[in-house]
C-alpha cells in the first residue's frame, strides 16, 4: 500500500484502519481484473471511513471502473475537497464524458486546474478532450486536440503509447488511412508493456487475419474420428459415398479475432472506457 494512504489511516483506530488498508487493497488488487467485485470492497471501505481522502478516490476509481460515472464523480469531488490536489481532474472530466456531457468535459479542459496539473496529467486531459471531441462529432478538432508536443516526441514516455494510439484511431475514423497506419506503427514501438491493441490494429490495416491453431486441429481430430480426412474433402466424397449416397467437402474452419476498435479511456484515454485501447 502507498505510504501516503498508510499515513491517511493513521487517523483512524488501528483496528478500524487495519480493516479500512485490507479493503482498499483488493480494490487495487481486483480493479482490473474483477471491476465489479473491486466495488463491493470500496463500498465497504466507504463505509468504515468516508472521511478518509484516499478512500473516496478508492471509491471513485472503482465505480469509475464499473461505469457508474455519476457516482465517481461524486467521490473524486469529495477526495479533492479533502486534498485541494487537483490530480483527480482529468478523470473528474472524463465522468462528465461518460454521463454524455462532452461540452462540460471540454470546459473543464480550458480551465485554469489543467496548467497545475503534471506533464502526465496534461496529456491525460488532452486524451479527455479529444475524446469529447469525437463524441461530438468533431473529428478534426479531436485530431488537433491529440497534435503536441507529447505527440511529436521521440521520446518513450509512460503516455506515449496510448497517445500515438489515439492520434491513429482518430486518424482512422477520419479516413486517413496511410497516416493512420504509421501511427498505430509508432504506438507498438512505444507500448512494451502490450497496454493497447496497436499491433492487432496495424495487422488488421495490413489484411493480417490470425487463424486459431486449436480450432484448426480440433476439427481435424474430428475429421479423423469420423473418417473424412482432408483429402476426401479435396475430392468431395465421403463413406456416405460407397453406400451410393453423396456428400460436399466441408470448408476447414477457422477463427479470427475481432479488432478492438475505437480508443480506450484508454486509448483516447485511459480514462474512459473507450479510449480506451482513453484514463484518461
Amino acid at each position: 500500500m502507498d505510504k501516503d494512504v498508510r499515513q491517511e489511516l493513521q487517523s483512524l483506530p488501528k483496528t478500524l484502519a487495519e480493516d479500512v488498508a485490507r479493503n482498499l487493497v483488493m480494490v487495487a488488487r481486483l480493479i482490473d481484473e474483477d471491476a465489479e467485485q473491486a466495488y463491493g470492497y470500496s463500498r465497504v471501505a466507504l463505509r468504515l471511513a468516508s472521511r478518509v481522502a484516499a478512500v473516496r478516490e478508492a471509491a471513485g476509481f472503482a465505480a469509475y471502473a464499473t461505469q457508474r460515472y455519476s457516482e465517481a464523480l461524486a467521490e473524486f469531488r469529495a477526495a479533492r475537497r479533502m486534498t485541494g490536489s487537483v490530480e483527480l481532474w482529468p478523470v473528474m472530466a472524463d465522468c462528465e464524458r461518460g454521463m454524455g456531457r462532452p461540452e462540460r468535459t471540454l470546459a473543464m479542459a480550458g480551465e485554469a486546474e489543467v496548467q497545475k496539473l503534471d506533464k502526465a496529467g496534461q496529456v491525460e486531459m488532452r486524451l479527455v478532450a479529444a475524446g469529447a471531441r469525437r463524441d461530438m462529432g468533431q473529428l478534426d478538432a479531436a485530431i488537433v486536440t491529440l497534435q503536441s508536443p507529447e505527440l511529436a516526441s521521440n521520446a518513450l514516455q509512460p503516455w506515449t503509447a496510448r497517445l500515438r494510439y489515439a492520434y491513429a484511431d482518430a486518424l482512422l475514423a477520419a479516413d486517413r488511412e496511410s497516416e493512420a497506419r504509421e501511427w498505430f506503427a509508432k504506438a507498438v514501438e512505444a507500448d512494451k508493456d502490450g497496454s493497447t491493441d496497436a499491433s492487432d490494429r496495424l495487422a488488421e490495416l495490413d489484411g493480417v487475419e490470425f487463424v486459431d491453431a486449436l480450432v484448426d486441429e480440433s476439427d481435424t481430430e474430428n475429421d479423423t474420428e469420423t473418417g473424412t480426412g482432408s483429402a476426401a474433402e479435396d475430392a468431395g466424397i465421403t463413406k456416405d459415398a460407397e453406400g451410393g449416397g453423396e456428400t460436399g467437402a466441408r470448408p476447414a474452419d477457422s477463427a479470427t479475432p475481432e479488432s478492438a476498435g475505437g480508443s480506450s479511456a484508454r486509448g483516447e484515454s485511459d480514462v474512459h472506457g473507450e479510449d480506451h485501447g482513453n484514463q484518461a
